[in-house]
């Protein structure tokens, strides 16, 4: 017979997002893990497997958390450039995570594992191609409205886009002077014009 199981998944996966997030996969322990996730060694093996695979949960779960949440913000609003505009504001101010010196959980994993491990190198660029799309469709919204040219050529416009979000919330980690980010930002919504 199977046990059930004695804890909250998804709280537990965001628990041991947080570690990865503020130590990176390589600095954590699976002490850190089983402390902050509050389970047993045995609980982590059975429910998620090793580190490599608790971590591939927790980044699956962090990129489809965050690509609707940029859908949904991109969503907002009837202007197409008012609404990329304020993701870029909303990178700025919150790092798009809630704490811009954490970065963004997969641009963090695109740096620390992608190079090493084709696994996560393809499951980071899945993301980056889904934020594409979901660029692509936004552009195509505000070119069927008006508020776009149409002769915009929505790929490579949706590609910068993602290119941009990637370098701003790099930047951020930084701590940079607010002009330098606003004339980044500037730059980064001229390919909308």
């Amino acid at each position: 017979m199977v046990r059930k199981r004695e804890f909250d998944t998804d709280k537990a996966l965001d628990a041991a997002m947080h570690v990865f997030w503020v130590k990176g996969f390589e600095a954590t322990s699976l002490t850190d893990l089983t402390t902050a996730m509050g389970i047993q060694r045995p609980s982590l093996y059975a429910a998620f497997g090793d580190k490599k695979e608790l971590f591939e949960h927790v980044l699956r779960r962090y990129t489809t958390f965050h690509a609707a949440e940029i859908r949904a913000r991109l969503g907002q609003g009837d202007s197409v450039r008012e609404a990329v505009q304020e993701i870029f504001e909303w990178i700025a101010a919150k790092g798009g995570a809630g704490n811009p010196a954490y970065g963004c959980f997969c641009i963090n994993t695109m740096v620390e594992l992608a190079p090493h491990d084709p696994k996560f190198a393809v499951l980071t660029r899945e993301h980056q191609m889904y934020l594409a799309v979901i660029f692509r469709e936004v552009i195509e919204r505000g070119q069927r409205s008006g508020e776009l040219a149409g002769d915009i050529n929505v790929g490579l416009v949706a590609q910068s886009l993602v290119v941009s979000i990637i370098g701003i919330t790099v930047l951020m980690k930084s701590g940079p002077d607010r002009q330098f980010v606003e004339q980044s930002i500037k730059a980064a919504m001229s390919v909308l014009k």
